[in-house]
C-alpha cells in the first residue's frame, strides 16, 4: 500500500473486513479524544493530541492493530491484553474477534493520564 495522504485514502485500500474491524477501532479512540484531531500519524490513521502523535491504528493481513505509543501504557494492562500484545508497543487484534471495547478504552485512559501527567510536570 502507497503511504496514504488521508485516514479516507487509507480505508479505501482495505478490503471490506479490514474496513469494518477498523471502523470499530477508529469510534472507539475517537470516543475517547474528543479534543484530538484525526490524521494520518506515521504512515497510518491516528490521533494527535495538542499538536502531537499520540496513538496509531492499522490493518495488516490476519490482524489490526492498535498502537498507544506508550509501552507503560501496554504494560499496565498487560495481564488483560494477554497474547494480544504483538511488540513492544502494539496491541493486535484478530479479524472476526469480539471486539475489546472496554479494554482498548482502559489502555487509552491509561495513556490519556500519562500525557496530562507529562504535560503538569513541565
Amino acid at each position: 500500500m502507497a503511504r496514504p495522504t488521508s485516514v479516507e485514502a487509507y480505508f479505501a485500500g482495505l478490503s471490506e473486513e479490514q474496513r469494518a474491524a477498523l471502523q470499530r477501532l477508529r469510534e472507539a479512540l475517537a470516543a475517547e479524544l474528543p479534543e484530538a484531531e484525526e490524521g494520518i500519524v506515521y504512515s497510518m490513521p491516528g490521533f494527535r493530541l495538542r499538536g502531537k502523535a499520540f496513538v496509531g491504528y492499522a490493518a495488516f493481513k490476519d490482524h489490526h492493530s492498535f498502537l498507544p505509543m506508550s509501552v507503560s501504557a501496554i504494560q499496565a494492562h498487560r495481564d488483560e491484553l494477554g497474547e494480544r500484545v504483538t511488540g513492544r508497543g502494539t496491541i493486535s487484534f484478530a479479524y472476526g474477534e469480539r471486539f475489546p471495547v472496554g479494554l482498548v478504552k482502559k489502555v487509552l485512559k491509561t495513556r490519556l493520564a500519562e500525557a496530562d501527567a507529562r504535560r503538569r510536570t513541565r
